[in-house]
């Protein structure tokens, strides 16, 4: 059984106000995709990566893997119109040369401090369940709005938790979703989970960490680079 990692760097990134895609800013001399990228080439389980990528920036994309040695990199796609289409376009590539029964890790390109526990174990979960969804507890009072200025009541925390990837599914059962999904017209899903529930199915989660930062303003760049010190530093002790 193949373990395939499936990065979405098909994004712009507005909110960054920068002139490229955020998962190509460079933070210390490399590119924030190729910090993901290494995350997956270095770990044991991963067989192969598949990059779904802004359009006009795929050749970049394979300069950079060849610069830094991502020598799992096998397929650089296209991405679509939204992060929904992005990763259909994915997945169905992907089902062309693995079985249905191969997991893909459906895995944020700007989340660059990944980890090779979250990573083993969203394998581990997707292989025994069928879908592992990186997850962390909700450790904030939740506050319900009808108009982002007042609240309207709260919601008790123990009940929620907060996603983040790697997603792993099945490659037949989540081509399959992405297909319903096209069947009943839901073309904008926020993430693969909630696609997978909005189409009546159950998922299961795996361990996520605080660690697993998505890179979505300037201040999360700031947040990235003090994570890469300490993580320097534990290196030189």
């Amino acid at each position: 059984m193949a373990n395939i990692a499936l990065l979405i760097a098909g994004g712009s990134g507005t909110r960054m106000h920068q002139d490229v895609p955020k998962q190509f800013i460079t933070v210390n001399e490399r590119p924030v995709i190729v910090y993901t990228l290494e995350a997956f080439q270095n770990h044991a389980d991963i067989d192969a990566i598949a990059v779904v990528c802004i359009e006009g920036w795929e050749q970049v994309l394979w300069a950079y893997a060849n610069q830094f040695m991502i020598t799992k990199l096998k397929y650089v796609i296209t991405g679509g119109k939204n992060g929904q289409e992005s990763i259909r376009n994915g997945v169905y590539e992907l089902e062309k040369h693995y079985s249905p029964n191969d997991i893909v890790l459906i895995h944020d390109a700007i989340r660059p401090m990944v980890s090779t526990e979250i990573i083993s174990d969203c394998i581990v979960k997707s292989m025994q369940y069928g879908s592992g969804i990186a997850t962390i507890p909700c450790a904030e009072a939740m506050l319900q709005t009808d108009d982002n200025i007042i609240s309207i009541g709260s919601y008790p925390r123990d009940n929620l938790k907060r996603t983040q990837t790697p997603q792993g599914f099945s490659i037949g059962k989540i081509c399959d979703i992405h297909r319903k999904a096209l069947e009943a017209g839901v073309t904008n899903s926020i993430a693969s989970c909630t696609l997978m529930i909005e189409l009546g199915e159950q998922v299961h989660f795996s361990a996520g960490s605080e660690k697993n930062i998505k890179l979505t303003t300037v201040e999360d760049i700031d947040i990235f680079k003090a994570l890469l010190m300490a993580k320097r530093s534990d290196w030189l002790k």
